[in-house]
């Protein structure tokens, strides 16, 4: 890989780990009563803020990360953000428009095939990663800019452009879908539904060898992590147990379990 990629990576890496650092910073300026004796001590003192503070200092700092990453990453990539590595020919606007819609549709198919064998397997539906995010969403609704719009195009550039489109030049769409999507659902914390977003990755890296551009995968992501955030802002817990029940009497008919 050229040496900006392996850049790109290293700030990417940094931002997911830079909260140990960039949180204490941001808590001493807010004058917050927390412990700055340790790692440890400090996140059990952040625990015990009011709600409002300790959700201020997480989305604040995320914000913060975030988008210099996103910043940081663009300049990094700008000498080939028009995805010469994959040698794409000509493609009209109307094609990316038609491939981002077709793209979203394919995203969101994945995810129901995904949870149906989830469920046959005995896997619970609910995702502890996502559970948080909008929990965080919920108290500071400026946090879904990260969730559908830095965090989709940051994914993409890091998961499919670099990772992926790295792999794929040397092996095959397979092997580099497999092993890309095994790296995000890590990042993500969330192995249990390693399936859902392998099914995702393979979308996205379809797109992405499709078209020849990076911008559709982006966009299905970013119109993706949409639908779950207005479903969950919409929604009523009542009426998502009701929907996992469907989905469940689903898998039974398809299945025939």
């Amino acid at each position: 890989m050229p040496k900006r990629y392996w850049y790109t990576i290293v700030v990417y890496v940094l931002m997911q780990f830079s909260g140990a650092i960039g949180m204490p910073l941001l808590a001493f300026l807010f004058g917050y009563d927390v412990d700055f004796s340790g790692i440890e001590p400090f996140l059990q003192s952040l625990r015990e803020l009011p709600g409002n503070q300790s959700t201020t200092l997480i989305v604040t700092w995320n914000l913060i990360s975030f988008s210099v990453a996103l910043i940081v990453i663009l300049l990094l990539l700008r000498p080939d953000m028009r995805d010469t590595s994959l040698k794409r020919d000509e493609i009209s606007l109307g094609k990316i428009v038609l491939w981002s819609v077709i793209g979203i549709f394919l995203s969101y198919s994945a995810q129901i095939v995904a949870s149906l064998i989830e469920l046959a397997l005995g896997i619970p539906q609910a995702s502890a990663n996502t559970q948080n995010l909008m929990n965080i969403a919920k108290s500071a609704p400026i946090f879904i800019i990260i969730i559908t719009i830095i965090a989709p195009i940051l994914e993409e550039l890091i998961f499919r452009k670099i990772i992926f489109g790295s792999i794929y030049k040397r092996t095959n769409f397979f092997v580099g879908a497999l092993i890309s999507s095994l790296i995000f659902a890590v990042v993500h914390q969330d192995l249990t539904h390693t399936l859902k977003y392998a099914a995702m990755g393979f979308v996205f890296a379809f797109l992405y060898v499709k078209t020849k551009r990076i911008i559709v995968p982006i966009i299905a992501h970013m119109a993706m992590n949409l639908i779950v955030v207005l479903i969950q802002f919409m929604i009523s817990p009542e009426q998502l147990e009701q929907m996992e029940k469907q989905l469940e009497n689903a898998q039974a008919i398809i299945l025939g379990g």
